[in-house]
């Protein structure tokens, strides 16, 4: 895969590992331990990795931004 795809691709695995413990976290604390938990879980996080991925992708320009403004810039190296 070209490396100008990285951003997205980068996107892509964040979202779904993020989305795959929060998804697990709100299905086990709403349906506990029960029958059939794992199924409610495959449909949440699907459902949740379909939003979070274009989410990602729109918001991490502006995520960056933020970081900029409050981290300091290393000074530049003096010769």
């Amino acid at each position: 895969m070209p490396a100008r795809f990285a951003p997205a691709l980068f996107g892509f695995v964040l979202s779904g590992l993020m989305s795959l413990v929060v998804s697990g976290i709100a299905t086990l604390r709403n349906a506990g331990l029960a029958d059939g938990v794992l199924t409610l879980w495959l449909g949440a996080w699907l459902l949740s990795w379909l939003v979070a991925f274009p989410f990602v992708l729109v918001v991490a320009p502006l995520a960056r931004r933020l970081v900029t403004l409050a981290v300091v810039a290393p000074a530049a190296h003096q010769g």
